[in-house]
C-alpha cells in the first residue's frame, strides 16, 4: 500500500491541530488490513488507527504510522417482531448512519444525532447524549486482531460498556481495528425526550405529536445553540467527563454547595455536572491567545485558529486543578490525548 510521508492532518483532527504523521495510509477494505498489519514494519511504526478524529488531541506530531479507517457500508442484516439489525462499516460518519436510520424508521439512534465522529468509534467510547448511550442499542461488532490478523465478534457483554468506557480503552486498547458495528434498532419508536430541553424545543417547534425525525431535529437545535461547530471553532465536544462520586461526597458537596447541579447516577452514587463545576470556577468563555474554553459551554476547550496542542493540554490541566481545588472533585479527560 502506498504509505504518505509527512502528512498533515489538520484537516483530519476536529480540534483543527496542525500535526502531522510520519506516515500515513487509508484503510478501505479488510484486504487492505491483511496487507498492512501482515508487514512486520506496521508494528515498528506504531500503528494509530484514526476515525473522525472528533475526540483526539494532537499535542504534537505523530512519529508513526496513522491509518484512516475507511471501511464503509450500511445494511440491514435481518429483523425480527420488534427490531431491525443494521450493520454499518466503522469509516461511516456517525451522524450520517443516525440520519440514514431515520430516514428508514429504525428507532432507538435520534438522541444520538449531530454527534461527530465514526461509526467504529462509537462504541469505543460508548458515546451518549440526552438520555441515551449507544450501548442502549447495540447488538454486535466485528473488529480485527492487529497480531492475529483474525476477525473476532463482539456481544455487548464482550464490549464492557461503561460511562463513556469499553475493554477497547481498557484492557484490550490498541489490540483491534474495529470494522463494523451492528445495532437493534425498534420497529415501535419509545421516545426519550425527558432529558434536557428536548420538550421544551419540540413545544417551540410546534410539534405536539413527536416523532424519531422532530426528536433528532430538537436534539441537532440545541446542540447546535450550545455547542460550537468544529468547521468554525476548532474543538472535540465535551473535554471532560462529567464525575462520578458516592452518596457520602455528594451530601458534602450539598450542604457546601446548594446549587450544585447533580443526578442520581445508581442507588450508591452521583453524577456531577462538569460544565457547572467549571463554570463556578471561572473559566467559561476564558481565552489565552487561540485557546479558550466555549463561551456558551465550558466542557469545551476550543481552538480559535492556531492554537498549539500543548496549549490546549496546558488549559486542561488549570482546569483540573481548579475544579480540584475549590470542590475536592478531580476531573477526567474525555478526549484521548496524542
Amino acid at each position: 500500500m502506498l504509505l504518505q510521508e509527512n502528512y498533515p492532518l489538520r484537516k483530519l483532527n476536529t480540534f483543527g491541530m496542525n500535526a502531522s504523521a510520519r506516515w500515513f495510509t487509508e484503510a478501505n477494505s479488510m484486504e487492505d488490513l491483511h496487507e498492512l498489519f501482515g508487514d512486520s514494519r506496521t508494528e515498528q511504526r506504531h500503528a494509530m488507527i484514526l476515525g473522525g478524529g472528533s475526540n483526539i488531541l494532537f499535542t504534537k506530531n505523530y512519529d508513526g504510522l496513522v491509518i484512516k479507517n475507511n471501511l464503509l457500508g450500511i445494511e440491514k442484516i435481518r429483523e425480527d417482531d420488534q427490531h431491525y439489525y443494521i450493520k454499518s462499516g466503522a469509516g461511516e460518519v456517525w451522524h450520517a448512519f443516525v440520519l440514514h436510520c431515520i430516514a428508514n424508521n429504525y428507532a432507538g439512534i435520534e438522541n444520538l444525532s449531530l454527534i461527530p465522529g465514526s461509526v467504529g468509534a462509537g462504541p469505543m467510547q460508548n458515546i451518549g447524549a440526552y438520555g441515551v448511550e449507544l450501548k442502549d442499542v447495540f447488538h454486535e461488532l466485528e473488529a480485527f486482531h492487529t497480531g492475529e490478523k483474525t476477525i473476532r465478534k463482539f456481544s455487548h457483554a464482550d464490549c464492557r460498556f461503561g460511562y463513556r468506557e469499553s475493554v477497547f480503552k481498557r484492557e484490550l486498547k490498541d489490540q483491534y481495528v474495529i470494522t463494523s458495528v451492528t445495532f437493534r434498532l425498534s420497529k415501535t419508536p419509545k421516545l426519550n425526550t425527558s432529558y434536557g430541553a428536548i420538550e421544551k424545543e419540540l413545544e417551540q417547534m410546534g410539534v405536539t405529536e413527536p416523532g424519531i425525525a422532530s426528536v433528532s431535529r430538537a436534539v441537532i437545535h440545541i446542540r447546535s445553540s450550545k455547542l460550537p461547530d468544529p468547521a468554525q471553532i476548532g474543538n472535540a465536544g465535551s473535554f471532560f467527563k462529567n464525575p462520578v462520586i458516592g452518596a457520602a461526597e455528594h451530601e458534602r458537596l450539598k450542604k457546601e454547595f446548594p446549587e450544585i447541579v447533580s443526578y442520581k447516577n445508581s442507588d450508591t452514587d452521583f453524577k456531577l455536572a462538569a460544565g457547572w463545576l467549571i463554570e463556578q470556577c471561572g473559566w467559561k468563555g476564558f481565552r489565552q491567545g487561540d485557546a479558550g474554553v466555549h463561551k456558551d459551554q465550558a466542557l469545551v476547550l476550543v481552538n480559535y485558529g492556531n492554537a498549539k496542542g500543548e496549549e490546549i493540554y496546558a488549559l486542561s490541566q488549570r482546569v483540573l486543578d481548579s475544579v480540584k481545588a475549590k470542590f475536592g472533585v478531580l476531573l477526567e479527560r474525555e478526549v484521548n490525548i496524542v
